[in-house]
Order: structure tokens, then sequence, then C-alpha cells
């Protein structure tokens, strides 16, 4: 459980934020995942916009001889029956701008969030472990999500917004050069109005999205272990957290929403002044005869669709600034270089031998895990790791996996550098039994075929029964076809635990990991699952990490890991019985030779 944090400290640092400017440069260059569509939905979106230029002079044509009384409505049926072809020509071609657009968003939204997905999966989980977990999620839904907007609105309009007000210009100046000077000079106040907005919506849109990449992590943190809170009375306090952290962020949307009303105040105000301006001069010099009808009718016509794309900048802007917003986080992901890969896939024998040389290895924050262990796993044999919490056993493990790379010394596999191959060759020579194995919504089938999903069902229950699991599996509603529903919470400790080792006996590889596979079982669970690892552990080479020293005494060499050295190496003989931190060990664990003995383990060699 994350500590909970003072109310009043900080919870948006301003400290390493990405410049807009190369946010802006980053979802400009996302433009060819959009593809076609995109390009499609800006033409038809702009030809809509420029056909207002023929609909507004054919309406000013049909009105003005009626007007003036020069025509009767027989007379201009020509100039009004083209008006509806017009009116459906545009909305056919504002549906098919749409559409494309929509089209382009979800195909940038699905590219991005793909990419975005197989570079967490490329960083690995000791990218994963070290990011609250929440904040990915936000990331790879919500921040994905909101780009949207700036590809279905903001970049295909910004095409309409360079066409249709200097088409509009260039009809209108020569026929009304007043009304085009007018819209000349108060045109550019809205982009310039924008820009000056956009210099402060920026930071606020900024630690809006940060606020709520905090949200979303402290309340997947808090769902994930609420049973964690609910024994420690614990649920008021994180409550109030949560309830803090909601409010900040209302503040920050608040905030946001404070500046976009009042931006589109002010955007529709000088929209408003320009067209009135425009109708103010037309009217004063038709009233004194120094202008035709027909002009000052057309020009009046273009005045609002001139600021129309104006307008529409307006709202689209703020779609561009929470794309902005929504970016950071994923840039900050996308641009995190994961650690060489390695590309040699060796033919590797049936038993691996396992040398580990001087490894060395810290965290980010500084902490030393390893610091120059040297371990053998001898071929076909099991090898126990032991020694205190924090020694550095599950570094070391993860080492093993290819999750994290020496920064120093080496591990040898068969004689080739671990960090030189390539990690799926070798994890399909590793099966992984973890101390708290976890399992995916799905089938109990779905579950232990995991490493071979093609796998038949004769298969899977094959390594079901060497696993010791069949029995337990058939009694199941649907037997093997029973779902385990999120994290498996339908199963005891002892059952999914056997379902690991299933995984293990079916994917049948020739190296196996174990992080205390009976730990917190009763004894008839401790009692099946030890018989299987013992199955499992023939004729291939182990590596368990002993919690528990009981389970020691199942391999057939002892190594004793201290501040990440391996200070002791030999049999559970050669060690229990001298001046050894491994006989210090067991000491503190109250377990005598004879305890021990009467566990009923028994050598897991092969």
């Amino acid at each position: 459980m994350t500590q909970t944090p003072d109310p009043s400290e900080d919870l948006s640092p301003e400290q390493g934020r990405t410049p807009r400017r190369k946010l802006e440069r980053w979802l400009r260059a996302q433009r060819p995942l959009a593809g076609p569509p995109l390009r499609r939905a800006g033409v038809l979106g702009a030809v809509a916009g420029a056909l207002v230029v023929p609909q507004a002079w054919l309406l000013a044509a049909a009105i003005a001889p009626i007007v003036t009384g020069d025509a009767t409505l027989a007379g201009v049926l020509p100039f009004l029956l083209p008006l509806a072809a017009l009116y459906v020509l545009r909305f056919a071609l504002a549906q098919g701008a749409d559409r494309a657009a929509i089209r382009a968003g979800a195909s940038v939204k699905a590219a991005i969030r793909d990419r975005l997905l197989r570079h967490l999966q490329s960083l690995g989980p000791s990218y994963v472990r070290r990011q609250t977990s929440g904040a990915l999620a936000t990331a790879t839904l919500e921040g994905v999500e909101a780009l949207e907007p700036y590809y279905t609105r903001y970049l295909p309009h910004m095409l309409s917004l360079a066409v249709v007000p200097a088409l509009i210009l260039v009809v209108v100046m020569p026929r009304d050069w007043i009304s085009g000077l007018v819209l000349l000079v108060t045109g550019p106040t809205i982009p310039v109005f924008m820009i000056l907005i956009g210099l402060g919506t920026e930071k606020l849109n900024q630690r809006q999205w940060r606020r709520l990449t905090q949200l979303g992590g402290r309340l997947l943190d808090a769902l994930q272990r609420l049973t964690t809170l609910k024994l420690f009375n614990a649920t008021n306090r994180e409550a109030d957290v949560l309830a803090y952290v909601s409010e900040e962020y209302r503040r920050s949307t608040m905030k946001v929403l404070r500046v976009a009303f009042l931006s589109s105040l002010m955007l529709e105000f000088f929209a408003t002044v320009g067209i009135a301006l425009v109708a103010v001069l037309i009217g004063f010099r038709l009233l004194y005869g120094q202008m035709g009808f027909e002009a000052g009718f057309f020009a009046l016509l273009l005045a609002p669709e001139f600021y129309a794309p104006l307008r529409q900048l307006g709202a689209d802007y703020h779609a561009r600034m929470e794309a902005i917003g929504a970016a950071e986080r994923l840039v900050d992901i996308l641009e995190t270089a994961p650690a060489p890969a390695g590309t040699a896939r060796p033919e590797l024998p049936a038993r691996i031998e396992i040398a580990c040389e001087n490894v060395t290895f810290a965290y980010p924050e500084g902490r030393a895990a390893l610091d120059g262990a040297s371990l053998t796993l001898e071929a076909g044999a099991v090898t126990a790791l032991v020694g205190p919490s924090g020694a550095g056993k599950s570094t070391l493990l993860a080492l093993l996996l290819g999750l994290e790379r020496p920064q120093g010394g080496r591990i040898l596999i068969a004689g080739h550098d671990l960090a030189t191959m390539d990690s799926e060759h070798w994890l399909s020579h590793v099966a992984l039994v973890p101390q708290r194995p976890h399992m995916f919504a799905g089938t109990v089938r779905d579950n232990i075929a995991l490493g071979r999903p093609d796998a038949p069902l004769e298969a899977i229950r094959d390594a079901a029964r060497l696993a010791e699991a069949d029995d337990f599996i058939m009694s199941l509603a649907q037997g093997y076809d029973t779902p385990l529903g999120e994290h498996g919470l339908t199963l005891s400790g002892g059952q999914a635990q056997r379902l690991a080792l299933a995984r293990a006996f079916l994917k049948d590889a020739p190296m196996v990991l174990m992080d205390e596979a009976t730990t917190g079982l009763d004894a008839a669970s401790e009692a099946l699952v030890t018989k299987a690892v013992a199955r499992l552990a023939e004729r291939r080479t182990v590596l368990v990490i002993a919690h528990r020293l009981r389970t020691v005494r199942l391999a057939r060499r002892i190594a004793v890991m201290e501040a990440g050295r391996i200070v002791e190496q030999g049999t559970h003989e050669e060690l229990a019985g001298a001046d050894t931190r491994y006989a210090a060990l067991l000491a503190s664990a109250g377990l005598t030779e004879t305890a021990l003995a009467a566990s009923g383990a028994g050598a897991l060699n092969g």
C-alpha cells in the first residue's frame, strides 16, 4: 500500500514539464497515422465551406431584383433552384468530412495506443514496476482518447480556415472594398486573441492532466488494496485523500473551463462586432445610395461566413490544448529508451548450466541490490538461494529472467552471455513458478495454457495431473472451462500454486525458477505442492528462492546471500554442521537438524 500523503503536499509539481512546442511537433508528427481520411476530411470541409460563395451570390442575385421591384418570383427561379442543390451538396460534403475525420481519429488512437502498449512491453516490468499503475492506465485510456479531437476537429478545420476567409476576401474586395477592409482588419484579432489565451491555457491543461493522472493512480491503488485498508481501518483516511485529490482535480478543471468560457465569449464578441460593423457600413451606404443592393446584400451574407471558421478555431483551440496536455505523459513514456535488446538465439542444451560472474546491480534511486554476486547453477540440479530479506534474491531472479540487465559482471547461459541473447528465445527455455502466481480473467484451461495457447486439452490435463491439480479442477462446476475471474479470487492459495506448477509442466522448459512455492499454504496443500515441485525438478536446472528454510533440504546445493553477495555455498550437511551464516539462519528460524529431517523433504535432483 502506498503511504498516504499529506493532503497539503503539492500534487502538481512543475518540474520536468515538456515544452508546448515539442508536444505540438509530436502531435503533428502523428498525422501520417490518420492516413488518407485526414486529408479527405480537410478537403471536403474546405470545399463545403467554399461553396458558401456561390450560394451567397445566387441568393443575392435572386433577392435583389425582387426587393428593388425589377423582377418577379418567376424571373428569379433560375437563381433559386440551384440553391437547393447547393444546400444538399454542402450537407453531403460536411457529412463526408465528419465521417472521414472520425475514421482518421480512430486510426490515430488505435495506432498510438498500440505503439504505447508495445513500448511498455519493450520497457518491461522493471519500468512498469516503478510507475503508478493508475497513471499508466489513465495515459493509455483517457490520455489517448483526449487526442482524438485534435485530429477530428482541429487539423481538418485548419484547411477550411486557410481557404474560406481568403476566398471570401477575394470575392468581396472587388465589389465592396470597404466591407473587405473591415473583414481584413477585424479577422486577425481572433487568432491573435487565441494565441494570447494559449500562453496561459497551456499550463492549466498540463496541470489538469497531471492531476487526473494522479487521481487515477490513487483510485486504482485504493481499489486494489481495499481489503488491506478495511482490515487496518484505513478506509476513511484513504477516502479523505481521494476526496482531496478529486477536489484539486475539480478546481483545475474549473479553471480550464473558466478560461474556455471567457475566451468563447470574447471570440463571439469580436465576431459579432465585425459583422455588425459590416452591416452598419453597408446600411448607411445603401441609405445614401452609395452602393447597389445586390453588392451590399452579397457582402452582408458572406460576413458571418467569413468569421465562421475563425469562431470554429476558438472551439477547436481548446481541443488542441487538451491534446497537448494529454500528450505530455504519452511523450514521456514513448521517449523512455528501453535497454538494448540482444539478438543472439544460440542452440541451448537440454540441461543448462548458468554462471553468474561478479554481477552488480543498483536501482535508479541508488540502492545497491547486488554487489559482485557470483553463483553457478549446475545443469540438471536444484540450487536453493537463501538469505535475509533485502539480500538481493529477488533482484537476482529478475536478472536471470532478463527483466533487468546487470550493470557489472555477466550471466552466462551454457556459456552464452545473457545480455546478448534474444529475450523471447531465452524465456522460451524458462518456466517460472512465482510465490504469488497471477491468474488472468479466463478459464482454468486458458490459465494453464498461458505458455502454450495451442496445447490440446489432453496435454493440459496431463500437466495438471503432474501438478496434483487435476482432481480439484474436475470438481469445479465446469471443470477446465470454469471461469476464474480476475486474479483468480475463487481459488485457494494452494490451488493457485498448483495451477502455476501445471503451467510449468505444460511448458516443459529445461530451466525452472521458483520463488518459494509453498509459502502460506496449509499442511495438506504444502504436501501436494512439494510433491509436484519434486516431480517438476527432475532432469531440469532449478533455482529455488527459499524464504522458508524448510525448503532448502530439497536442493543439492545451497547458496547463502547477504548484502548482494553470495557469502556461502555448499550442501546442507556441509553448511549446517559448521559455524556458518546458514547455521545461524537455521537457528534464528528455530529449525534443528532433527526438525528438518522430520519435514519429510528429500533431494530433488535428476
